[in-house]
């Protein structure tokens, strides 16, 4: 039996909802376009559903809302980060970006996640301080900091 996904992502476009789902599936591994209406493009990335809807120019995205992605080294990093500048994304600092719809990423190393989670806050707070002038997250340098 499937299991029924309770939370859906909506992204609200002008007119470009098949565009971007096209985009994001092709930036991401293991995604999908799983059906596509004039008004609607139901998508999926890395098994999340998700649904980009052609609503016209009333909204624009903001900072307020962003989708974290999670990477398994400092190529994966670089990987994401590259493609979802590419072509007018915007680069901002400490791991954030936005593509060229305008919708916020935050692209950051499992081990920077890792060591946020270990509690040691004198080290953090040094792994921080070489994380505020980054825009795209080195984790060899965050690291040295951490250690150092």
């Amino acid at each position: 039996m499937a299991t029924i996904q309770k939370i859906t992502p909506y992204l609200w476009f002008d007119d470009q909802a098949l565009e971007a789902a096209t985009y994001y599936t092709d930036i991401f591994p293991d995604s999908r376009i799983i059906q596509t209406t004039s008004l609607i493009t139901e998508f999926e990335l890395y098994g999340l559903k998700m649904v980009a809807l052609n609503g016209g120019p009333r909204f624009n995205f903001t900072e307020a809302v962003s989708f974290l992605v999670s990477c398994k080294d400092q190529a994966e990093v670089d990987y994401f980060w590259d493609k979802l500048t590419a072509a007018t994304g915007d680069e901002g600092r400490c791991g954030w970006l936005k593509d060229r719809y305008g919708l916020s990423w935050q692209i950051v190393p499992e081990r920077f996640l890792a060591l946020m989670g270990k509690g040691d806050g004198q080290r953090i707070q040094k792994m921080m301080q070489a994380m505020m002038p980054m825009n795209k997250l080195i984790m060899a340098e965050l690291e040295a900091a951490y250690y150092s």
